[in-house]
């Protein structure tokens, strides 16, 4: 089994021509080859939702976890729960921070996401996933190549250096159009905040409409010099 202590280049091929990509594939290897010892750390953006079809495809039982930090939209929340509707087998699984928004407020001072973004999502976001993925090998996420400039050169599957754990990315090859149409084709739900203008959805206060739509993840920690929640930082990238 290939992890982050026995990490040797994978000599593994996935067609990328495939009708999912390679995405389709990449998900039957990562699940015969980890069983239970995967999760999918899940934001249900979009690209989440169609990780989600294709996982259940799969595994009908894996677990998903989502980062409750406790200061999402509402709308994210509707969407959870249609999506536990529509794949009732899925063990999605709402992971919140050890402290409580009140707690953080008495500890750091009020709105620390205005003033300390990273600190607020290294609370809120790092450590609830790193105790999320302490017991596990490997975790999926929803990364593609075209999000951002951060993200062009991710691969199928990564050396995550932050968590120390095999990361696994069945979108990479995937374009925007391509995540819509897959959704609209298999009438998948979603946040509906993707169609007033949100590409990008994370928690409320640091999540604005999109900018500029060449630059999907634009709504993000606007006037900030922050570009990544702190997730997907530190991932070892082989060719």
């Amino acid at each position: 089994m290939l992890t982050y202590e026995t990490w040797a280049e994978p000599d593994l091929v996935f067609d990328e021509t495939s009708d999912t990509k390679g995405a389709l594939e990449v998900l039957e290897w990562a699940y015969s080859t980890y069983k239970d010892d995967i999760v999918y750390s899940c934001s249900f953006g979009i690209e989440g939702i169609v990780l989600i079809d294709l996982i259940s495809k799969v595994n009908p039982t894996a677990r998903i976890v989502f980062l409750d930090t406790g200061l999402h939209f509402k709308e994210t929340y509707d969407c959870i729960e249609k999506v536990k509707n529509r794949y009732p087998d899925l063990n999605i699984e709402l992971k919140k921070p050890e402290i409580t928004l009140e707690e953080q407020k008495e500890q750091y001072g009020d709105k620390l996401w205005e003033r300390d973004p990273n600190l607020c999502c290294h609370i809120r976001k790092v450590i609830p996933l790193r105790e999320t993925l302490e017991p596990v090998k490997a975790w999926i996420s929803g990364l593609r190549r075209e999000q951002s400039p951060t993200r062009k050169h991710i691969n199928y599957i990564n050396k995550d250096e932050k968590f120390q754990k095999v990361k696994i990315c069945p979108l990479i090859h995937w374009t925007w159009k391509e995540v819509w149409r897959y959704v609209y084709k298999h009438d998948l739900p979603y946040i509906v905040l993707h169609d007033q203008g949100y590409p990008s959805i994370g928690c409320q206060p640091c999540t604005q409409p999109a900018i500029n739509m060449d630059d999907l993840r634009s709504g993000r920690w606007v006037g900030h010099q922050k570009l990544e929640c702190g997730l997907h930082e530190s991932t070892s990238v082989t060719k």
